[in-house]
Formats: structure tokens, C-alpha cells, sequence
């Protein structure tokens, strides 16, 4: 983060006294804070305070002649390396949704061609309203970043989601929004700068797998396949050449990866070893366990005879094959544990047990909305032991995982 440039749009809500202690956290690692300030915020943090943590002047009119005569809503927007609006509230984000750029805050927002994060907050029916989660999908839609919101208690009294997440979390997702950092350009020919996976191959399994039990029906579980393709996507991103093995996902894969299409677990071990050798291995694929073993070659039909006897077979552990290859073994090789209890001991047994580099864990219980969802919470085990990361969008652990991809190559 030493160097990173933060544009820091402050909206009108009483967590907004958790910008001052996000402000002086970023300060600690070297970024520079540029604070905004919408005319509601100013009834929650004092512009003096904000300014004396950030050591810069606080910016809080549209309409300033000075500055606006050198399009400075626009200079502020394109300087920044990422825009930060914390919090986030029911009208920023139905401002941001519908290209509103009516005040300095918002026009901004219209204004940048950098990343932005939203950190959410607000009473819980303002969150769950039908117009606050449309404006949401839209923003998701947009390629907005989002952290949180928290579920807790509120200011008014309630209890629920709408809670902005805690300056630490915020601080973490900043860092995921940020990405990895970037080596200096290397002269490769004009105007082409080098990425940090530039030259690396990496399998990216994702998906569910289908398992017939005759033409028309199969055995098969919820992985929309967001996450395996966030994360085909992020490695695209920063230079990877990415075979993108996918079993019948309900999200499209990303553009500019080798997409190979599977169904069942068999084809998907065999497109698997057809792509190798590869640096590095990311089965986020949701594999079925087991198959039929005795599958029918034509519909079953209700005969009156009872009830058909399903024998089941084991899969291939793709995973496992991976870690155990002789020759052609990935130098970094990372499985995934959908879990719905005991998340982290089942998973660190896992990883055991495969052979793998790490594991990524994730709450899998309906509850979480992870299978389907757009946001995951996980933790990364390795040999040095168990990393939380914060609740987050899919794309946002996406780039927080590639970017420890690259640093680990």
C-alpha cells in the first residue's frame, strides 16, 4: 500500500466516525488519504479532524470556482489509485446506480475511470429494501467493489445486516482492491508493461460437476461457479495464460482464457491432465464425490416394479492426483473445502490429507448465501497455519487470491 493514492468519500451516517480510524490505519502503511466530505457527513465528523488525520485539505464543493476552473472534480477522480465511499449510504448508492452527479461526491464517482469500494451502511430496512438490493446489483454489475456490510446491532435500536464493516476488515479490502504490488515496466515493445504473472500458466478448475443417472437426470450440487471464474478472470488480469476447465456453471466464463467445457468428474481429471504442465493449479471445482455406477442408458421409467437401486461409485480426487504428480506437479497447488460445520478443522484435515500447497475455506450452510451468492467469506490455510479474510465480494477475493498467486511464483 506505500505509495497508493486513496480518494476517501465520506458519506452521511454515524459510522462514518470509523473513517477516522481507517484514515490514520492507511496512514500507518504509507498511503496518502484525499478525504471528501458530503454536506451530510459533516453532521457526523468535523472537517478539521478529518483534515488533521489525513494531512490534506478536505475537499466538499462542487462548485469551486478555483478549482473548477481546472476541472478539478475531474484531476481529483483520475489521480487516485482506488475511491473509497465509507460509508456508504442508501442515497450514495442509489446516486452511484443511477449516474446521478449532482454534488461533489457523486460527481466524482462519474468522473474516475479507477476502481471504487463501497463499504455499506445503513438501518436494516433501508438495506433490504427492494430498491437498496437492486441498486446493489447493479453496482455488482458495474464491477463496484463491496465490503459488508456487518450484521449487529444498530444506532437506532435494530438488529440485522446494515452494520459498515470495522476499520481493520475495510483496511483488508482495500489492499484486495488495490491488487498485488506491480513490478517496474519492462521494455517488452511500445507501450507494453510487464504484469506479474506475465509468462505463467495456470489451470483453473471451476463449477459443478454432473454425474448421470440416466439421459435426462444426474446427480449434481448448488456452485454457480462465480468464484472459480472471479478467479480465472483476476489471473487474466494480471498476465496469466489461464485453461479455464468448467463443469456446468450457471455464470459465463470470463473472456480471454481457454475455456475447456466438462461435465462429469472423469472429463473434467482428463482435461485437467491434457492442460498440464502448468505453475500453478486452482481447483475451485465443486467435484461430486461419487458417481452411478450403474447409470441407465435410457430414461427409467415408473413401472410399478418399486423403487430403482442406485449403486454409486467413487470419483477421481482430482485434487489429490494433482498434489501427488511426480513430474508435472505445479509448484503452488490450491484446493478448495466447502464446508457447513466445523469449517477450518475440516478443511486443515483436508489439505492433510490431499497434499496440497493451501486450501481455501469457505462456509458453504445456507445460511452464508455463499452457493449462488455474490459475496465469500474464507479463510486460506497453509503450512504457516489459518488466514481469515473478511466477508467480501467474489471478485474482490478473486484479486486478493491472485495476488498472493503472484507473490508466492
Amino acid at each position: 500500500m506505500q505509495g497508493s493514492r486513496i480518494l476517501l468519500i465520506i458519506g452521511g451516517g454515524i459510522a462514518a466516525y470509523k473513517t477516522l480510524t481507517l484514515i490514520r490505519d492507511l496512514k500507518r502503511e504509507g498511503a496518502r488519504v484525499v478525504p471528501v466530505l458530503t454536506r451530510a457527513a459533516e453532521e457526523f465528523v468535523t472537517p478539521l479532524s478529518v483534515a488533521a488525520l489525513a494531512g490534506e485539505e478536505v475537499h466538499r464543493d462542487l462548485f469551486d470556482l478555483t478549482r473548477e476552473a481546472e476541472m478539478g472534480h475531474i484531476q481529483l477522480s483520475r489521480d487516485a489509485d482506488l475511491l473509497v465511499v465509507a460509508p456508504a449510504t442508501a442515497d450514495l448508492m442509489a446516486k452511484m446506480a443511477g449516474g446521478h452527479a449532482d454534488d461533489l461526491a457523486s460527481t466524482l464517482l462519474m468522473a474516475t475511470d479507477k476502481p471504487v469500494l463501497i463499504a455499506p451502511a445503513m438501518n436494516v430496512r433501508m438495506w433490504t429494501h427492494k430498491a437498496t438490493q437492486r441498486n446493489l446489483a447493479t453496482l455488482r454489475s458495474d464491477g463496484i467493489l463491496i465490503a459488508g456490510p456487518d450484521e449487529g446491532d444498530m444506532a437506532c435500536g435494530e438488529f440485522g445486516p446494515g452494520r459498515m464493516v470495522e476499520p481493520d476488515a475495510l483496511l483488508d479490502a482495500i489492499r484486495s482492491g488495490l491488487g498485488p504490488a506491480r513490478p517496474a515496466p519492462l521494455r517488452l515493445g511500445p507501450d507494453v508493461a510487464a504484469k506479474p504473472m506475465q509468462g505463467r500458466h495456470v489451470i483453473v478448475t471451476s463449477g459443478p460437476t454432473r454425474e448421470p443417472i440416466d439421459p435426462v437426470r444426474y446427480i449434481s450440487n448448488h456452485s454457480s461457479g462465480a468464484q472459480g471464474a472471479a478467479i480465472a478472470a483476476a489471473l487474466r488480469d494480471l498476465g496469466a495464460r489461464v485453461s479455464f476447465i468448467t463443469g456446468p456453471a450457471q455464470v459465463s466464463p470470463p473472456e480471454g482464457v481457454e475455456v475447456i467445457a466438462v461435465q462429469t468428474a472423469e472429463e473434467m481429471r482428463a482435461a485437467v491432465e491434457a492442460a498440464l504442465p502448468a505453475d500453478a493449479a486452482v481447483m475451485a471445482a465443486a467435484v461430486a464425490d461419487w458417481k452411478v455406477a450403474n447409470a441407465a442408458d435410457r430414461k427409467m421409467k415408473k413401472n410399478g416394479s418399486g423403487m430403482p437401486v442406485l449403486e454409486f461409485a467413487e470419483n477421481p480426487d482430482i485434487l489429490a492426483w494433482v498434489s501427488g504428480l511426480a513430474q508435472d506437479r505445479p509448484a503452488l497447488v490450491i484446493g478448495f473445502a466447502a464446508e457447513t460445520h466445523d469449517v477450518v478443522a475440516n478443511a486443515t484435515a483436508k489439505r492433510a490429507r490431499k497434499g496440497c500447497d493451501w486450501i481455501v475455506a469457505n462456509d458453504v450452510s445456507p445460511e452464508s448465501g455463499t452457493f449462488g451468492g455474490a459475496e465469500n467469506t474464507v479463510t486460506l490455510i497453509s503450512a504457516d497455519g489459518a488466514e481469515d479474510w473478511p466477508r467480501m465480494g467474489k471478485d474482490a477475493v478473486a484479486r486478493r487470491l491472485a495476488a498472493r498467486i503472484a507473490e508466492a511464483l
